[in-house]
């Protein structure tokens, strides 16, 4: 994020035909794998627990098992395809007319409540565990929940987060829609012409009580507008924006940096900075996170959202990788290049496909 270094490649997925740039995990399939839960071994659990061994959040939830006690631990994650790639894979190997191999399993693969039970596993939680698939604001929406969970009574620790692995399915499907960039995507930037798909999982811990950083506020919408197009004027998004602000009981100028949804089709990022710049003014700093990583799809919400953390812990407002020539038509001020400043509140946004919106408001 600080040096603005792309991890955006030229596509090399599964001998697809598309000539554009992915954001995609090298070596995961060659990490260690537990050998007690070999059944759910599959790409997006092999990013789940990639994403876990990241950080040591892992004795963060064995002392959260231990002091709240397994039961009062629940696990909520987004996701858009699980393990479908393991399913993609099982099709192409069938011959014709065969069923698939025997290996193969819906419960553990691409079902979606297959990384969820796989990580409730992993970590010895025996509280509630289900999956949230609101496409692209999926795990956006798993940290809400797991405020909410806290909220009813019915958990003091909860493990959210969310995953989606590269696929034959997002792939080709999003170049179907013609809405994939060939170029590495350009949040923001006058010749945007659409996104990269990237992968990743990220996971935090939500606790009734602890020190750290606080979900401060969150606020979510669904506009219904079109099936994959925002309004113009970002309707959506400027009303769970402004639910967000309201929960969190701040003005709009405590808010020192937006993480922008930033795809980089024209239309999401245009309807996104019309609905910001109204909200909070044309001064405030924004950028996308994507032009780094790609649109990692259900898992955006989390993975952008402990980007956002770290660079609040690191005193970063970060830049917007892909910006050359920023579009004269957005008022908003996006930042070309990371620069240090304080933060003491930011929002994360996190919109998703049929207009399921979702915003998060982070504190120090």
């Amino acid at each position: 994020m600080r040096s603005g270094r792309s991890g955006l490649a030229p596509c090399d997925w599964g001998g697809l035909p598309i000539a554009c740039h992915i954001g995609r995990v090298a070596g995961i399939e060659a990490d260690p794998f537990p050998g007690d839960l070999a059944a759910w071994d599959n790409r997006a659990t092999r990013l789940a627990l990639a994403a876990l061994e990241a950080d040591g959040i892992t004795g963060r939830i064995a002392a959260a098992r231990s002091r709240w006690g397994a039961a009062r631990c629940a696990v909520v994650i987004g996701t858009s395809t699980s393990g479908v790639e393991t399913l993609e894979r099982a099709y192409r190997a069938r011959a014709d007319g065969a069923p698939l191999a025997a290996g193969y399993s819906l419960r553990h693969h691409n079902d979606h409540q297959a990384v969820a039970a796989f990580l409730q596993r992993l970590c010895g939680l025996d509280g509630p565990a289900y999956t949230i698939s609101t496409a692209c604001s999926s795990s956006a929406k798993a940290l809400v929940d797991a405020v909410q969970l806290i909220e009813a009574g019915l958990a003091d620790a909860v493990l959210c987060g969310g995953v989606d692995s590269l696929c034959r399915t997002s792939l080709a499907g999003f170049d179907a829609l013609e809405l994939v960039s060939r170029a590495p995507c350009r949040p923001c930037d006058a010749a945007r012409d659409g996104l990269s798909i990237g992968e990743g999982a990220a996971f935090l811990l939500v606790e009734r009580e602890g020190s750290g950083p606080r979900l401060a506020g969150f606020g979510e919408s669904t506009d219904g507008t079109s099936m994959s197009t925002p309004p113009e004027d970002g309707a959506g998004a400027h009303a769970a924006m402004a639910a967000a602000l309201q929960r969190a009981g701040i003005a709009p100028a405590a808010v020192g940096y937006v993480n922008l949804h930033g795809t980089a089709t024209p239309a999401n990022d245009s309807a996104e900075c019309a609905a910001v710049a109204r909200l909070f003014g044309a001064q405030v700093p924004v950028s996308s996170l994507k032009g780094l990583v790609g649109h990692t799809l259900g898992a955006a919400g989390a993975v952008e959202a402990v980007m956002a953390l770290i660079a609040m812990e690191a005193g970063l407002l970060p830049g917007n990788a892909g910006l050359a020539t920023p579009d004269p038509e957005i008022a908003c001020a996006v930042l070309a290049e990371s620069r240090e400043a304080p933060l003491s509140h930011l929002l994360s946004n996190a919109f998703g496909f049929g207009g399921n919106n979702c915003a998060l408001v982070l504190a120090r």
